[in-house]
C-alpha cells in the first residue's frame, strides 16, 4: 500500500514539474524556429517532387509493358512535376538582425 502512495506522489510531482510554463522564446529562438520550419517545408516540397518523378517512371514502365502485351492504355492527364529549386531562406528570417552577445561585466 505504501508503494502505491509513493508512486502516486512521485507521479504528481513529475506532472507538476512537467506542466510548468516555459519562458517566452527569444527573438533568436523565434528566428531559428522560423528557419527550421522553412527548411522542413522545402524538404517536403523536394520529397513530393522526387515522389512525382518516381511515380512518372513507374507509370511509363507500366505503359510500355502494356503496349508490349498489345493492350492500349491511356493514362489520365496529370500535372507536371514542379522542381522546387534550391532552398532560399525567407526574407524575414534572412534579414533578422543578430543580437550581439551581452557584454561581460568589467572588473
Amino acid at each position: 500500500m505504501r508503494k502505491h502512495i509513493i508512486i502516486a506522489v512521485c507521479g504528481l510531482v513529475f506532472a507538476a514539474a512537467g506542466s510548468a510554463s516555459l519562458p517566452a522564446p527569444t527573438p533568436e529562438q523565434q528566428a531559428a524556429a522560423a528557419l527550421n520550419a522553412a527548411k522542413a517545408a522545402h524538404a517536403n516540397k523536394v520529397a513530393a517532387y522526387q515522389l512525382c518523378l518516381t511515380q512518372g517512371k513507374v507509370a511509363d514502365q507500366y505503359i510500355k509493358e502494356q503496349k508490349a502485351k498489345g493492350k492500349v492504355y491511356t493514362p489520365e492527364a496529370t500535372p507536371p512535376c514542379v522542381n522546387p529549386g534550391p532552398f532560399v531562406p525567407p526574407p524575414a528570417v534572412a534579414a533578422a538582425p543578430a543580437q550581439p552577445a551581452a557584454a561581460a561585466p568589467k572588473k
